[in-house]
C-alpha cells in the first residue's frame, strides 16, 4: 500500500475511492472545487469537443435532489417499498459535496466511443484532483444514472449521466481493495 503522496506518481498510486456514505465534512471549499473541476477538463479530447459537463449540486439543493430521485423512482417503480425510497433519499444526502458528470457528445467525425472515453478520463481526473486536495471521492452510478427523468433534471435527451461523484473527508482510514496482479492485465505484444 502506498501512503506517500509527496510525488505525483505516489499520489496516483495511493488514490482510492471512498464510500460516499462514510464521507464527512469538510468537503472542498469553493476554490478547491474550482481547481478540481479545472483539472477534470485537462484530459485527452480528440477534436477538442469537450464531450462532458459537470453539474455541482450544492448542499442546499440536496433535499430537492432527494425529492427528484424519489419522484422519478416512484414513477418508474410504483410498487417500490419504504426501503427502496429511503435508499434514494440517502443517495441524495451522502458526502459534503456532489458533482454530477454528464456525457455530452457532440456531432462530429470523432466517434462516439472516443468521446465516451474522454468522459471517463474526465471523471478519473476529477477523482485524482480530489485526492490531490487531500480529500476523498467516490464515483457512483446505480439506478439514478440510468433514469431519463433524473437525467432530464441535469441535461438533455442527447446526454447521459456518467456518474455521481461524491466528495468529502474520510470518516475512517480507507480500505485497500484487491488490485489485479500486473501479470493478469499486462502483456507485451509478440507480433
Amino acid at each position: 500500500m502506498f501512503n506517500d503522496t509527496s510525488s505525483p506518481l505516489n499520489l496516483l498510486l495511493s488514490r482510492r475511492s471512498g464510500k460516499p456514505r462514510d464521507m464527512v465534512a469538510p468537503g472542498p471549499d469553493a476554490s478547491q472545487m474550482d481547481v478540481i473541476l479545472a483539472a477534470a477538463t485537462r484530459v485527452p479530447d480528440h477534436g477538442k469537443l469537450a464531450p462532458w459537463r459537470f453539474v455541482v449540486v450544492g448542499a442546499d439543493q440536496r433535499d430537492r435532489l432527494s425529492a427528484l430521485l424519489v419522484d422519478a423512482y416512484r414513477s418508474e417503480k410504483p410498487e417500490a417499498g419504504r426501503l427502496e425510497i429511503e435508499a434514494m433519499e440517502q443517495f441524495a444526502h451522502q458526502a459534503p459535496a456532489l458533482v454530477v458528470a454528464l456525457s455530452s457528445p457532440k456531432a462530429s467525425k470523432i466517434p462516439l466511443w472516443e468521446q465516451e472515453l474522454s468522459v471517463g478520463a474526465a471523471c478519473m481526473q476529477l477523482l485524482n484532483a480530489v485526492h490531490a486536495q487531500g480529500l476523498v471521492g467516490g464515483w457512483l452510478t446505480g439506478w439514478p444514472t440510468y433514469s431519463d427523468q433524473v437525467r432530464d433534471a441535469f441535461g438533455s435527451a442527447d446526454e447521459r449521466i456518467a456518474g455521481f461523484i461524491f466528495i468529502g473527508s474520510p470518516s475512517r482510514e480507507l480500505d485497500e481493495r484487491p488490485r489485479p496482479a500486473p501479470s493478469d492485465v499486462i502483456s507485451h505484444w509478440q507480433g
